[in-house]
């Protein structure tokens, strides 16, 4: 095994083959999100499909958000030919990963004018494919990670997904510009930008080939039952009664919910923010896309570092506040103005502090799986949880924004931190950190 130092140095653990392996699964899990979100939109509106159209196709993201309803089937199931080859995880990762190049080229290869529905389809099979693979990447992270690897692989599970993101938003339109001037036609820019991005699933599918499966996976798979939709039943059943049979669940489901939701309801502004307090789209990708990337990049070392040192409990502490006092910063923006600098100071408080919570985050909730035989469910079914401040709290974060203005919208999601954090202090107080 690679190492360097030692096995307890804080930067010997990046090292690790275990841990590298999962920098490149991030950066599989990462590549597919934009582009059946914001790059197929920004596509569309180049087409000039309606906006109220474009609008609409957002809702193709929902698998992201329902995925712990089929996560059962990953735990309970292999993959025929694959899983006898590679290990059970090992054989949905490629698996989930095939699918997801197939659907990417299909993608590529529609018109959103001519196909509207078929882009609405096979979208929504992109989808599909890759909270597939966000499911067993969760689940083979967890297992194949010891608790104090856990913040080391999260760190660059973070840094590779925005990575990936950052490619297949920027990268793909860059593409698409490059090929017009060079007198492409409009399509043949758009397919090369998805085919080429199917082609880099090969790296999510290489890491997992070259990965070890982890320890008695074979062994945790769900006993065997008459039928398959009883043992999808038996899974699921004994996943979610597993959990739910922890002291404080509920609350514990209710904090998860609630300790990222002023983050998370100040980051689904920031760039309507941005464009309306008077900057323009250049300015925002190179500031929030290009310097926000390099705050995340070190926000998620500088968490993993924590974690190594630092117990649960304060870790989640100074994640949480960071992320509270951060939105305060955007209400100094709104008062600065469209200040080029003070906006560079706003985004890497806000990347930085974001990207700590996250793998600070994410480390809690991978030590709440604490049953190998249902690590993909539980993790699925917390991760949709914490999506729910993304996904349905903040739809009306924009009316909001509008009836208060800028700066008192970013102070009420400042204070929409609080009940997170309260609940926090509460849950610490039944000693619910001093074990997963």
């Amino acid at each position: 095994m690679l190492m360097f130092n030692s096995n307890n140095s804080a930067l010997g653990v990046y090292f690790e083959r275990r841990v590298l392996i999962i920098l490149f699964l991030g950066f599989s899990a990462g590549l597919p999100l934009a582009l059946s979100a914001s790059t197929l939109a920004i596509w569309m509106a180049d087409r000039g499909v309606d906006l109220g159209a474009i609008g609409l196709y957002s809702l193709v993201g929902l698998p992201y958000t329902l995925k712990f309803l089929w996560a059962p089937v990953v735990d309970a199931f292999r993959v025929p030919l694959l899983s006898k080859l590679l290990g059970r995880r090992r054989g949905w990762l490629i698996f989930s990963q095939i699918l997801l190049i197939v659907a990417i080229l299909l993608l590529g290869s529609l018109d959103p004018i001519a196909s509207p529905l078929g882009i609405a389809l096979a979208a929504l099979l992109v989808a599909t494919a890759s909270a597939t693979q966000d499911i067993v990447i969760d689940a083979f992270r967890v297992e194949s990670l010891p608790d104090d690897r856990q913040a080391a692989g999260m760190a660059y599970y973070v840094s590779a997904y925005r990575i990936a993101l950052l490619v297949s938003t920027a990268g793909v339109i860059a593409l698409v510009a490059y090929l017009k001037s060079a007198g492409f036609a409009d399509d043949a820019g758009w397919q090369a930008g998805y085919a080429l991005m199917a082609g880099l699933v090969v790296i999510g599918m290489g890491a997992a080939w070259f990965a070890v499966e982890p320890e008695n996976s074979e062994d945790q798979s769900a006993p065997d039952s008459n039928s398959a939709l009883q043992r999808f039943y038996q899974t699921s059943r004994t996943a979610f009664a597993d959990f739910l049979n922890k002291e404080n669940a509920l609350l514990i489901l209710l904090f998860v919910v609630l300790f990222k939701l002023g983050d998370t309801l100040a980051g689904v502004m920031t760039g309507p923010f941005v464009l309306a307090i008077g900057f323009d789209l250049a300015t925002y990708a190179a500031i929030v896309k290009g310097v926000g990337l390099g705050a995340a990049l070190a926000g998620g070392f500088v968490g993993g570092y924590l974690a190594r040192r630092m117990s649960l409990i304060t870790n989640l502490w100074i994640a949480g506040i960071l992320q509270m006092l951060s939105n305060l910063v955007f209400c100094w923006q709104a008062w600065i103005g469209p200040n080029p600098l003070a906006l560079s100071v706003t985004i890497i408080t806000e990347n930085f502090s974001g990207a700590i919570g996250t793998v600070i985050f994410v480390a809690y909730l991978s030590g709440l799986c604490t049953s190998k035989a249902h690590t993909a469910t539980q993790f699925a079914l917390l991760t949709a949880l914490a999506a729910v401040g993304r996904t349905l709290l903040s739809s009306g974060s924009g009316f909001a924004a509008e009836a208060t203005g800028w700066a008192v919208f970013f102070a009420l999601t400042a204070l929409a931190a609080l009940p997170g954090l309260g609940l926090l202090w509460w849950l610490q107080q039944r000693g619910r950190f001093a074990t997963g």
